[in-house]
């Protein structure tokens, strides 16, 4: 009976481990991929299907194959992906032979993925490059002259373009219509809560989505939503556990870290941050938000001469961007290094002078090294861009 239960417990912390180590390789070779090292990304993936067999990890090695120009490849591991998760390589497929100039066949794997509930919509496939071959030819004409989508189908892709494009009165009337018609649907109320989240309104979002991401995950992009919606609302507990929902389930997108990451930040879990950024960070090192905010993470947790380290190194990468400069300055500032902070804010200004926190900042470099007038110069110049917590440093230091 013990060994019962202890399987019993095991049974979702080997789920987790084992949906995280594939996240982890898809996350790992699609980093390598999009530095051009091919050779490297098939290996990891080739490495992880000896251990584990998910038609993911064959759609990303499709994939990388495809990106390195082997078609033949990428061809197998699409159909090997087909055999695990019936359907799950069509589109790969079609979009192969797509650049192949097979065009019949192309349409063949295409017209397969679009009898799924995975098919891509008209606006992504059109905006796919490995199609750009194919769309003057005849075939691929006529294939658009049928219709290929519902019309819940079609409305729901025309309300993400109007969201995102700032229609929000054209999204909110074909929101109407849905509601009129599909009353309780999943299309109806993913739709309302993008709409909620367009026009400033996450909570509402928030209530719409927890009632279609309950249990299992079914719908990567619903749970996408509401886990925006939640830290939109300053529910980072919440997005936190929405991001965890994702990345467990097996996800390429390594950005998901560094989501989860700010809402650890903002709820005080510092050392929880430090470790999806440094994870994100195995994949990317040389990326500049995710050093900014590996940086931030350990001057939080008390590490200056950390933070300050990796502030050097983003300068190093990109020196141009006044907001590298500010990061550093509040480390300095942090540790009172007064002349240091100073000349990290005056180079951050001269990249970027509309900045009344670093006005502020500055400011209190400079009164803290003795220099009270060039302080109250820039107090007010902060005060005047609209940083209201100068007045407190300007009536203290510079009315007499």
């Amino acid at each position: 009976m013990r060994k019962v239960l202890l399987f019993i417990f095991l049974m979702p912390l080997c789920s987790v481990s084992f949906s995280q180590s594939i996240s982890d390789n898809l996350m790992h070779s699609k980093a390598l991929a999009s530095s051009g090292k091919y050779d490297l990304a098939i290996s990891v993936l080739t490495k992880a299907i000896e251990s584990a067999t998910d038609y993911r990890l064959y759609l990303m090695r499709a994939e990388v194959n495809e990106a390195k120009g082997d078609y033949s490849a990428a061809i197998n591991d699409y159909n090997e992906a087909n055999k695990i998760n019936s359907l799950s390589g069509e589109y790969g497929l079609a979009r192969v032979y797509a650049m192949k100039g097979d065009v019949q066949t192309s349409l063949y794997h295409l017209e397969q993925n679009m009898s799924t509930d995975i098919k891509k919509s008209e606006k992504e496939i059109m905006l796919d490059p490995g199609f750009t071959g194919v769309g003057k030819k005849a075939d691929w004409r006529n294939f658009w002259k049928k219709e290929h989508y519902t019309w819940v189908e079609r409305t729901v892709s025309e309300i993400e373009f109007y969201t995102k494009s700032g229609m929000l009165a054209d999204a909110s009337l074909l929101v109407s219509e849905l509601k009129s018609k599909y009353p309780g649907a999943d299309e109806t109320m993913y739709s309302d809560a993008i709409l909620n989240i367009a026009s400033g309104k996450p909570l509402e979002a928030v209530k719409m989505m927890s009632k279609i991401t309950t249990g299992t995950i079914s719908n990567e992009k619903y749970i996408r939503v509401i886990a925006d919606a939640q830290a939109a609302s300053s529910n980072y507990a919440g997005a936190s556990d929405s991001y965890t929902r994702l990345i467990d389930s097996g996800t390429s997108d390594a950005r998901l870290l560094l989501a989860r990451a700010e809402c650890y930040r903002k709820t005080g879990e510092i050392d929880k941050s430090i470790s999806d950024i440094d994870k994100y960070l195995e994949y990317y090192p040389d990326d500049m938000t995710a050093l900014r905010m590996a940086g931030k993470a350990r001057a939080a947790s008390g590490d200056n001469l950390k933070a300050l380290e990796l502030f050097n190194r983003n300068l190093e990468l990109h020196p141009n961007e006044p907001e590298l400069y500010a990061d550093r300055g509040n480390s300095y500032l942090a540790a009172r290094s007064w002349s240091w902070a100073i000349k990290d804010y005056s180079m951050s200004l001269d990249l970027k002078p509309s900045d009344p926190e670093v006005w502020l900042n500055k400011g209190l470099a400079l009164l803290n090294s003795g220099h009270r007038d060039e302080a109250c110069h820039d107090f007010r110049k902060a005060l005047r861009m609209g940083n209201k917590r100068a007045s407190e440093y300007i009536n203290s230091n510079c009315i007499r």
